[in-house]
């Protein structure tokens, strides 16, 4: 066993983000655990980019009011002790809602090692069009 000092607060990088975006790690997983765990933290109106992950991803809403979409889907409203669920290669974005700051824990695996995929892939900017469209 060992204890994992904390390090410092993380700025999400603005090709991921759109707005103040903030992230904590909580693990990488060392082999053979494949588990990321991290608290981020969104200003109001802050918002991933749309990306998908290889393995899924689960969310888990500790504070504030957050908003999520699946591609093709509606805009649906998250709230603390929410837990969302994205399937492998399903693309989706989430973020804070217009007036609200949003936190939540953030969990997915990466592909097994032998696994001839990206852990997580991201493209294009959530449009201002498609966050109001809730």
């Amino acid at each position: 066993m060992h204890v994992l000092p904390q390090q410092p607060s993380a700025k999400g990088p603005a090709e991921m983000f759109t707005g103040d975006v903030y992230f904590d790690i909580i693990c990488k997983g060392e082999e053979p655990s494949r588990l990321r765990a991290n608290t981020v933290r969104f200003a109001p109106g802050a918002r991933t980019a749309w990306h998908c992950h290889a393995v899924g991803q689960t969310l888990h809403v500790t504070e504030g009011i957050g908003l999520v979409q699946v591609r093709g889907g509606g805009v649906l409203e998250m709230r603390p002790g929410d837990t969302v669920y994205t399937p492998p290669g399903e693309w989706h974005w989430h973020g804070a809602a217009p007036a609200h700051f949003m936190t939540h824990l953030a969990l997915w695996e990466a592909p097994a090692p032998d696994a001839d995929v990206p852990e997580s892939e991201w493209g294009e900017h959530v449009t201002d069009a498609e966050y109001n469209a809730h």
